[in-house]
Order: C-alpha cells, then structure tokens, then sequence
C-alpha cells in the first residue's frame, strides 16, 4: 500500500474511535435536547482530528512528496465514517446507560 492510501484508512478507523468517544462524551455532557449534543460531539471530532496531524506528519513527512496532503487526506472519509458512528453509539449510549 501505498503512503496515502495507508492514510486514508487510518484516518478512517479513527473517524470511527472519534465517532464513538464523542458519542460517549457528548452524552454525559451535553443536554439531551440542546443542539450542544452535537456541537460537543463536532468539537471533539475536530480535536482528534487535528491531534492525529501531528503523530502522522512524523510517521509520513518522508514518505509523502507535498506535506499538504498530510493534513488533507482522508478529512471527508474521516467526518463521513465519524459522523454515522457517532449517531450510533450516542443512540446505543443513550438506551443502555
């Protein structure tokens, strides 16, 4: 595989870890019927986002020819994976604790 693509699913299954610690956070956080439900689950989808930057600009910054693609590979998959796993486990949250 190659770099980017090694990236892309990296950034994948962490959309998905994202998408169910922030649907985990923002139910204990949040008001249930507020809209800060989900503007506490964006906030740490964000924040792991751009935390993840910094571990795979080390482990990719000689394999990849423009560092630009570091940060912008793989953003749409990770908020599309994120999003759908968030709904899900805050859902499955919600019923069982």
């Amino acid at each position: 595989m190659t770099p980017l693509v090694q990236l892309y699913w990296t950034r994948l299954v962490l959309g998905i870890i994202a998408g169910a610690f922030s649907g985990f956070v923002a139910l204990y956080l949040g008001n249930l019927t507020d809209i800060t439900t989900l503007v506490n689950g964006i906030t740490i989808a964000l924040i792991v986002y751009l935390a993840s930057y910094y571990p795979l600009r080390a482990i990719y910054k000689n394999k990849v020819e423009k560092q630009s693609k570091i940060l912008s590979t793989g953003v749409f998959m990770y908020f599309f994976s994120w999003l759908p796993f968030f709904i899900l486990f805050f859902t499955l949250f919600k019923i069982y604790f």
